[in-house]
């Protein structure tokens, strides 16, 4: 038998899990027990050591009294766990609830970005945030976005936690200029990347339009790395209606080699933050 692989599904699949066996208020023992297994299974596979078998997921949820839309969602998770590359579609049988990326990111040891259209996530302002959820034409009510922008904010504490990834982002030139929610705050949105990219942890680089045409002009990525030797690097693609995972070594290798190029012929770390610094005093308050 060869060895269990571990996926963006499996991993997420086993996160559920746990959480699930946690708000029931069991151990992994009482589990054990109830399943007839040894502890040590339960706790191999909320480690992500084993495959687990839909049957046993099927028990499990049981177990945890997880019924109707979650448990349709953690049964699919558990049929796509060993896919290496799949898609996930916000408007498909695992709803966005699941945070798969939120997930990984909190995770990651490390995180390379190439940004064509807007600031990432992780240096957006509150009101940078709001004005590109309010541009991007989904059915979310205010409450919705309102939760959606404070996930974003919380998302960002970890940048400044003791066990901070490295953040490399590389941002197209275009998204310095682009006006989102008006010249206040992108004022204040230009100075709070300014200020970030002032942290050990953080880069950021700006490809400027003298660069030309580059390897990474069909659109964003993200690429992640992980502590465990045990998870492969994930590349990151977000469309309109879903998102891709990428785990395949040589699509990894190629996005990596994608960064390469465009960080070569980027600004420089020191002149990208004294360019946006510039481009945060030019705006008008």
């Amino acid at each position: 038998m060869g060895a269990h692989m571990r996926t963006v599904g499996s991993r997420r699949l086993v996160i559920e899990l746990k959480r699930f066996r946690e708000a029931a208020g069991l151990t992994g023992e009482q589990v054990a027990e109830q399943m007839g297994w040894s502890a040590a299974k339960v706790y191999r596979i909320e480690g992500d050591r084993v495959r687990v078998l839909a049957r046993d997921v099927q028990r499990l949820l049981t177990l945890y009294g997880i019924e109707g839309e979650q448990r349709d969602a953690v049964l699919e998770l558990a049929r796509l766990a060993r896919a290496k590359d799949w898609w996930h579609q916000y408007s498909g049988v695992i709803p966005e609830w699941f945070q798969f990326y939120v997930g990984l990111e909190a995770a990651a040891s490390a995180m390379q970005e190439y940004n064509a259209e807007l600031v990432t996530g992780l240096l957006q302002t509150e009101h940078y945030a709001r004005a590109v959820m309010t541009a991007a034409m989904r059915a979310d009510g205010d409450e919705e976005m309102e939760r959606q922008i404070q996930v974003r904010m919380e998302r960002q504490k970890r940048l400044t936690a003791p066990d901070a990834p490295a953040l490399w982002v590389v941002l197209n030139e275009a998204v310095l200029h682009r006006q989102v929610g008006g010249p206040a705050v992108m004022a204040a949105q230009l100075a709070h990347i300014a200020e970030t990219a002032a942290l050990n942890t953080v880069t950021v680089q700006v490809l400027p339009y003298a660069a030309g045409a580059h390897p990474a002009m069909l659109g964003s990525f993200t690429l992640m790395k992980f502590p465990d030797p045990a998870d492969r690097d994930v590349v990151y693609l977000e469309a309109e209606t879903g998102a891709l995972y990428l785990e395949k070594q040589e699509d990894v290798r190629r996005y990596s080699l994608i960064l390469d190029y465009v960080r070569a012929q980027a600004l420089g770390p020191a002149e990208s933050r004294a360019l946006i610094a510039q481009l945060a005093r030019q705006t008008p308050d």
